[in-house]
């Protein structure tokens, strides 16, 4: 993006505090995994668009595993700093109104991953490079421009609230074959995805149908982040 248009985007998002959400009545389309390339916006616009989202429902489960060595490269990724999430305050408003749904009957969410700074998704694709893994970056499993980087896309599961302990979904996160694919599943596991799929599109996510635990969340014109998560 011209600096030029880049100033002029910042400058219309502190003038107007937020950008426009998608009008509530319309079902968004379903958004692809990759993002299309634009710049990386300044951490200081990122400060004003990004919320934690245990600010707004601190019910919610937060278990980064990108924080920590317990994710697919066995190690933490750059950037994941603090086991905070962070999502668009359109997506964490609505991911509250999901928490909200399910409590009644005793379950609740647990975050894997929510925001993901670019440089994160760059080492994931460096890993694939390392271990000669080409086909995760062909098949969908691990994507070079992720809409983690938007604050849109949010990786979570369901628990018990009075145990926290989580629910039978049939494969644990990050599980690279169809068995996780979200119609790949029998019996209480499919049960689950499909109570897990219903709330969140309720509230106008997207599951992603490789990966039973990927749900992405549309906004006008979104923006590509490299902010650190402390």
């Amino acid at each position: 993006m011209p600096i030029a248009r880049l100033r002029a985007v910042v400058a219309l998002i502190a003038l107007c505090g937020c950008l426009p959400a998608s009008p509530p009545s319309a079902r968004p389309a379903s958004p692809s995994v990759n993002t299309e390339e634009t710049a990386v916006a300044p951490d200081a616009v990122a400060d004003t668009l990004l919320v934690e989202v245990l600010g707004i429902d601190s019910s919610i489960v937060v278990d980064l595993r990108y924080a920590t060595s317990n994710n697919f490269t066995g190690a933490p990724l750059p950037g994941y700093l603090a086991n905070r999430a962070y999502l668009r305050r359109e997506a964490a408003a609505a991911l509250a109104r999901v928490q909200r749904s399910l409590r009644p009957q005793g379950r609740g969410i647990k975050i894997f991953d929510a925001y993901r700074p670019v440089r994160a998704t760059l080492a994931m694709v460096d890993w694939t490079e390392r271990v000669n893994r080409p086909d995760l970056l062909k098949d969908g499993y691990i994507a070079s421009r992720s809409r983690h980087n938007l604050g849109l896309a949010i990786d979570l599961t369901l628990i018990d609230l009075a145990t926290r302990r989580e629910l039978e979904m049939g494969t644990p996160f990050d599980t690279f074959s169809a068995a996780a694919h979200t119609a790949n599943a029998s019996g209480e596991a499919a049960a689950n995805r499909q109570i897990l799929k219903a709330a969140m599109e309720r509230e106008d996510f997207v599951n992603y149908d490789q990966e039973w635990w990927h749900f992405s969340f549309n906004v006008a014109n979104p923006l590509r982040f490299d902010r650190p998560i402390r």
